[in-house]
């Protein structure tokens, strides 16, 4: 069967807006206001919800993974729709007595679903794009990440609406959520055995080509190559999650006001989106390891610019080290589902990717440290100082980081 481009980029597209309305996830800290106020919950437990959200969420990854070789991409997907329409109608329905109906709700239903549609739609897609793995996991990555931006303010908008108010807004969430990934679910499926592909125009493809060897999640995670590739994206994701974290916080510590701090905060997402792009682009253009050198390079300038501009208040310094600081994240899911693939083969892919985005566990926990230490010594300088360090220990790691 000869595979069109077309018929690619259809696939692409629908894999991009499943994404886009699966990474509502992320908006917590809008979504999370309404319950603050209305049922006097603490920043500590909203906070433990947001962490089982991303334990689940991993946790949904993995089950798809393992699932993949029983279970299509198509019935994951749909099994994953209903759990997040679940998830959200019970969190609409809360009475506040208890936060459980929430974990059980937000955190566990939907989170566990979102994990499992973010793993069968990123492998169903993928598999269509032999020669370009970089930029199609790029595009569906940066749909993910643009969430909070699309639907996060439509979401906002709502819940300040007082004839709609945060139940119905979770409501409507939650269907149109569950809508579009039941679209994608009887639109997505993996390509034929005998699929034959446009081919590719990148010498780096071609030079890379080789490197794939399929082996099983098991025999993967024993090898030293996957155990350098872990710890090095947990660095390179706890200088971009503190970040993130903390982005008001730290415009407003080198000068911004609070308008310009908001202003921030979108900008980093921006670059979040756009480095998750630009990875995959640099990677299937000019090969993995050129891409490995300007990752680190990136996220060594990010945390070094960013640990200048807290240090000497500077805010140009913070603002350009945010940015940095964002566009290195993007770079953690592009350039990791793009290292397995190459590395590790597409035969088993959709189990072998939800391994490697186990890091987000450790690496979510950067943001509960640099807390304690900014609560403690009350300055974001000992942080990115720290930070700068875990960067330049990165750079050892991922120069050592060669074919298996």
């Amino acid at each position: 069967m000869q595979v069109t481009n077309q018929s690619r980029i259809f696939r692409l597209i629908v894999g991009s807006v499943a994404l886009l309305f699966a990474g509502i996830i992320y908006a917590w800290s809008i979504l999370k206001a309404p319950l603050s106020t209305e049922f006097g919950w603490t920043s500590s437990q909203l906070g433990l919800n947001y962490s089982l959200t991303i334990s689940m969420f991993c946790i949904g990854g993995m089950i798809s993974g393992i699932l993949s070789k029983k279970l299509s991409a198509n019935i994951r997907t749909l099994a994953g729709a209903i759990m997040v329409f679940a998830g959200f109608f019970i969190t609409s329905q809360l009475s506040g007595e208890s936060i459980i109906p929430l974990l059980l709700g937000y955190a566990i239903l939907a989170g566990l679903g979102i994990g499992i549609v973010y793993n069968a739609i990123t492998a169903a897609t993928a598999a269509w794009f032999p020669d370009n793995k970089g930029l199609c996991s790029g595009v569906l990555f940066m749909a993910f990440g643009f969430s909070t931006l699309v639907l996060g303010k439509v979401a906002g908008n709502l819940i300040d609406t007082p004839d709609f108010g945060w139940r119905n807004t979770f409501l409507a969430l939650g269907i149109a959520i569950g809508a579009v990934l039941l679209v994608a679910a009887l639109l997505l499926k993996m390509p034929p055995r005998d699929a034959v592909f446009p081919q590719g125009k990148s010498k780096a493809n071609a030079k890379q080509a080789f490197e794939a060897i399929d082996i099983t999640g098991i025999e993967m995670v024993k090898r030293p190559t996957f155990i350098k590739m872990f710890i090095f994206f947990i660095l390179l994701c706890a200088v971009g999650s503190t970040a993130i974290s903390f982005a008001k916080e730290i415009s407003l510590e080198v000068g911004a006001g609070e308008s310009l701090a908001v202003t921030i905060v979108g900008l980093l997402s921006v670059f979040n989106g756009l480095g998750r792009v630009v990875s995959g682009f640099v990677f299937d253009k000019y090969g993995m390891k050129f891409a490995q050198i300007l990752m680190s390079t990136i996220v060594i300038s990010a945390s070094a610019i960013t640990l200048a501009g807290v240090a000497l208040t500077n805010l140009l310094l913070g603002v350009i080290g945010l940015c940095l600081c964002g566009l290195s994240y993007g770079f953690a899911p592009t350039m990791s589902a793009s290292m397995i693939a190459g590395f590790y083969g597409s035969k088993n892919f959709a189990l072998n990717l939800s391994l490697i985005n186990l890091q987000l566990f450790p690496a979510s926990f950067s943001a509960t440290l640099a807390g304690a230490i900014l609560t403690q010594f009350g300055s974001f300088t000992i942080i990115f100082a720290a930070l700068t360090g875990f960067s330049l220990l990165g750079l050892l790691i991922n120069m050592s980081i060669k074919r298996p």
